[in-house]
C-alpha cells in the first residue's frame, strides 16, 4: 500500500491539474475559434494534416511526467516488514517436580525441551534469544544473544526442582531484557517472554505482580499451560496430581497483552512455538519510493520530447 511521508507535498498537484485544465480548455477554445475560418489553407496551418489525435499525445506524456514529479515531493513509501534487530525473545521453562509426568509422552519435560529446541531451531537468527529456567527460584541458564548452539544445549541440560516461581520467571526475564546492548537506541529493546508452566505458583512473588510489571514495561508475556488435569508424578513415594493453572497463566497473558495457549500434547506444543516463532519480532516500516517516482516523470518526460521532435520538429 502506498501512503506518504509528507502529505502536504500533494499540494503540488495543483498547479499540475490547473495546467492540464488549461490544455483542455485551449483545445476547446481553438476548435471553436478554427470554425470561423472558411480558409481552408489557414485552417491547415493551425492543425497540420496528418498528426489527427496524436498531436495530443506528447501535451499528455508531458503532464504525467509533472505529475509523477509532484506526486514525489509527498515522498511516496510502501510499509514492509523487517525483523528487529534488537528484538529479544526470553524463553521461560518450568522444570518443576510436576513436569516429570507422564500424561505427555515421554514425559512432559521430555516433550517440552523437543518443542522448544525446534522453537529455537525455526527462530530467525537475527533476534536476540535468552534462557530462564525455574522451579523455586529463577535462574538465567542463557541470556539474550544470538547464540543459538548455547540455548539448546542448556536446554538439553534441564534438570527438575521443587516448587514453581512463576513471578520470579517473569521478573529474571525482565531483568535479562535490560541487559540487551542499547545499540545507540534508548530504552528496553522491542521484546516478548514466552513462558511455559504446568503448575500453580508455589514460591516467590506472585503472578499478578510480575504481569504488572511487565505490561508497565510494555513487555507481552505469551504464556502456555502444558499438560493435561490427570496429570500424576510420584514425590516422596507419595503420588500426587499436577492438573495445570490455566485462570492464573491466561490473566499473565491478558494483563500484559500477550497470547495465552493450551497444549496437552508435544504436537501442539510443537503447533504454538511454530505460531510464536512465525508473529514475533517484526516491525513495519516505511520504504521510500520517491526514486520510482522521478524514474516515471524522466521516462515521460523523454517520451514527449521525442514525440515532439518527430511530429512537430520542436520541444514541447
Amino acid at each position: 500500500m502506498i501512503r506518504f511521508l509528507q502529505p502536504w507535498g500533494l499540494l503540488a498537484l495543483l498547479p499540475v491539474l490547473a495546467v492540464a485544465g488549461a490544455y483542455v480548455w485551449r483545445q476547446f477554445r481553438r476548435r471553436s475559434y478554427a470554425v470561423r475560418f472558411t480558409n481552408v489553407e489557414l485552417l491547415r496551418t493551425l492543425a497540420p494534416a496528418g498528426l489527427g489525435w496524436r498531436r495530443h499525445l506528447a501535451p499528455a506524456a508531458f503532464l504525467l511526467s509533472l505529475l509523477a514529479l509532484a506526486t514525489a515531493m509527498a515522498r511516496p513509501s510502501i510499509d514492509t516488514e523487517e525483523p528487529l534487530e534488537r528484538a529479544t525473545i526470553m524463553l521461560a521453562i518450568d522444570v518443576s517436580l510436576s513436569m516429570e509426568a507422564h500424561d505427555v509422552t515421554p514425559s512432559r519435560i521430555e516433550a517440552a525441551q523437543e518443542a522448544a529446541k525446534q522453537f529455537v531451531a525455526e527462530l530467525p537468527e537475527s533476534y536476540n534469544l535468552g534462557l530462564v529456567a525455574f522451579a523455586k527460584s529463577a535462574n538465567v541458564l542463557v541470556p539474550p544473544s544470538k547464540d543459538r548452539a548455547a540455548v539448546t544445549q542448556a536446554i538439553d541440560g534441564l534438570t527438575l526442582a521443587e516448587a514453581t516461581a512463576t513471578g520470579e520467571a517473569v521478573f529474571t526475564c525482565m531483568e535479562a531484557i535490560r541487559s540487551v546492548p542499547a545499540a545507540g537506541a534508548e530504552g528496553l529493546p522491542p521484546a516478548r517472554i514466552v513462558l511455559l508452566s504446568d503448575g500453580y505458583r508455589t514460591s516467590g512473588r506472585s503472578v499478578e505482580e510480575a504481569a504488572a510489571a511487565a505490561a508497565a514495561a510494555n513487555v507481552p508475556v505469551s504464556t502456555i499451560a502444558f499438560g493435561t488435569d490427570a496429570g500424576e508424578v510420584d514425590i516422596g513415594g507419595q503420588v500426587q496430581r499436577v492438573p495445570v493453572d490455566r485462570l492464573a497463566l491466561a490473566r499473565l497473558a491478558e494483563t500484559t497483552r500477550g497470547f495465552f495457549y493450551e497444549a496437552a500434547s508435544a504436537s501442539e506444543l510443537k503447533q504454538v512455538y511454530e505460531d510464536m516463532g512465525s508473529s514475533i519480532g517484526r516491525q513495519t516500516v516505511p520504504r521510500e519510493v520517491t526514486q520510482w517516482y522521478a524514474g516515471v516523470a524522466l521516462l515521460f518526460a523523454l517520451s514527449a520530447a521525442a514525440m515532439s521532435l518527430l511530429w512537430t520538429s520542436r520541444l514541447p
